[in-house]
């Protein structure tokens, strides 16, 4: 028999600052079977992070094609192709040839240094490509937000996060390897 996604439930309050935005979210995630609750907690940070009325969260680890987060117009034209992990190069240009603008979120320290020398130079070239790193500390603190039924406050400004429950309040600050252009 066939594992099942686990969902979970997340009421977001979010003022982003430096965009003048300021949204409340009823976010459903489904957790693949194979992913961990950092992963998913991280797929909702960057939800947070690029949060907007037609922001969706796709398939992900179930679709090939498509990016864990994208964002369409009315028009259903791709505007933001949103990432996790260590993807090969081919993915990202695929993503890049793709959409105007695309965000990796990079995590998991040991690996992700690694991929990031032997990547740098080939992203490069990328003008619309960005990538984030998150650091073990901040990953595993973020993850203890985790319930089934989620509260959460964000608040966006000068590239920080702060992100709170009833029980923690975090200050979430990625490293920026690289800047779309």
């Amino acid at each position: 028999m066939a594992l099942k996604a686990t969902i979970y439930k997340a009421a977001v309050n979010i003022a982003d600052l430096d965009r003048s935005f300021f949204y409340d979210a009823n976010l459903t995630l489904a957790q693949h079977p194979s992913e961990t609750e950092q992963r998913m907690m991280l797929r909702l940070l960057a939800w947070i992070c690029h949060a907007d009325e037609n922001l969706r969260f796709t398939k992900g680890l179930c679709a090939d094609d498509e990016p864990e987060i994208w964002l369409r117009d009315d028009t259903l034209a791709l505007k933001l192709w949103i990432e996790l992990g260590l993807p090969d190069e081919r993915r990202l240009k695929k993503a890049c040839n793709q959409s105007p603008s695309v965000v990796l979120y990079v995590y998991g320290e040991r690996a992700a240094h690694v991929w990031w020398q032997s990547m740098e130079q080939k992203l490069r070239p990328y003008r619309n490509l960005s990538v984030r790193f998150l650091d073990d500390r901040q990953l595993q603190a973020l993850a203890t937000m985790i319930q089934r039924t989620m509260t959460l406050q964000a608040t966006l400004q000068d590239r920080s996060v702060w992100l709170s429950d009833d029980k923690n309040n975090l200050e979430i600050t990625f490293a920026e390897w690289q800047q779309a252009q």
